[in-house]
């Protein structure tokens, strides 16, 4: 797509996109941010998110959910951004995300040396995305290469082809993905990541906490993120993953949120249970 064109207007799932950007626009721009994402607020702008958005809802309940997603991807965030800095640290040097989105990674994050980072998505949103890209000016802080593949077709073929190597250590970013996909689709995705990952390999996930539908998609307005939520977590996410051959660790956002000074005020309204943000190393 040429600068003359037409841009690309975000829909369906990958609009939700757009929104987490804005989110992240709005961390970016506190005093005590929990990151700077500099292009956030450009890809906002360009999906007709900035500087205004859709209106709270009136009613209280659907106010408070919207506010507590937003609180979650900022978390979430931070959360995988520490995750990629250590897989970084211990010297992996090929990052995958999968489902990319407008992920500013790339070009925010300071990497080694001989980083590759692949983002992979249908050609919609990486066509959105190029375009800000075009016209902020960016430059990616390592080598940056664009997969246009649809997650349901051959993707690690795609990937391969690429240049990703299966035999080198590669870090394995889902964020906000697999609450789209059904369960078979995720376990599939899951399958193929192992066959992708040598020893070493890490992985960050995100998944929708038990009860996440009924709470949040059950009375959703049609067209909106929640309405479009398909899979939850398993009971133990943990047995869930070593099972696919990783050895993983469940956090909980209220966990992660006290960690990084964000503490979430209100006491839980049911028991605690695994979290939905996952560490995992493949041995």
């Amino acid at each position: 797509m040429t600068d003359e064109q037409e841009p690309v207007r975000p829909s369906g799932v990958w609009a939700t996109a757009v929104g987490v950007a804005r989110v992240r626009a709005l961390e970016t721009e506190r005093e005590n941010a929990l990151f700077r994402d500099p292009l956030a607020r450009a890809f906002a702008t360009a999906g007709g998110l900035w500087p205004s958005s859709p209106p709270l809802p009136d009613d209280e309940a659907a106010r408070r959910r919207r506010l507590a997603v937003s609180f979650s991807i900022v978390i979430r965030t931070k959360f995988l951004d520490d995750l990629l800095q250590q897989a970084s640290a211990s010297g992996v040097r090929q990052v995958v995300l999968l489902g990319a989105g407008m992920d500013s990674r790339a070009f925010r994050i300071d990497w080694p040396a001989g980083t590759r980072l692949f983002e992979v998505d249908t050609a919609a949103p990486l066509d959105f995305k190029a375009s800000v890209l075009r016209q902020e000016r960016a430059v990616a802080r390592c080598e940056r290469i664009t997969v246009a593949v649809d997650l349901r077709e051959d993707w690690p073929g795609a990937l391969t082809a690429a240049g990703h190597d299966p035999a080198a250590p590669t870090v394995w970013i889902a964020e906000g993905l697999l609450i789209y996909l059904p369960e078979d689709a995720v376990e599939l995705l899951l399958a193929r990541i192992g066959a992708q990952s040598a020893a070493g390999s890490r992985m960050g996930l995100t998944l929708g906490s038990r009860g996440v539908i009924e709470r949040f998609g059950a009375d959703a307005e049609p067209g909106s993120a929640a309405s479009m939520w398909l899979s939850e977590m398993p009971d133990d996410p943990v047995g869930w993953l070593a099972g696919h051959g990783w050895e993983a660790s469940s956090h909980t956002l209220r966990e992660r949120a006290a960690a990084y000074g964000r503490p979430i005020s209100t006491p839980p309204q049911r028991e605690e249970l695994p979290g939905g943000l996952i560490s995992a190393v493949r041995r």
